[in-house]
């Protein structure tokens, strides 16, 4: 029974999820949640007020989508065991 097909696939979904990615890819996230807050902060400032709610919305989802990566990322790094999960 431990070799089902079912078994399998719960087995890959956890290592696609698991922390595999923070600890080889460290500094690469970092710089592309970076980027991410840059690019919202320029399209702040590039793009006037007239556009309407879309510009908002550009900034809000790249200073988001930023501040979470490098918040994960920073999570990874004070969690005990260099951010792997137990």
């Amino acid at each position: 029974m431990a070799g089902t097909g079912r078994h399998r696939t719960a087995t890959r979904w956890s290592w696609l999820w698991s922390d595999c990615a923070l600890r080889r890819h460290r500094l690469l996230l970092t710089l592309v949640g970076a980027g991410c807050v840059a690019l919202g902060i320029v399209v702040a400032v590039a793009v006037p007020d007239t556009d309407g709610p879309a510009w908002a919305m550009a900034v809000a989802g790249c200073l988001g989508a930023g501040v979470l990566l490098l918040a994960r990322v920073a999570v990874a790094l004070i969690r005990p065991n260099d951010g792997a999960t137990p």
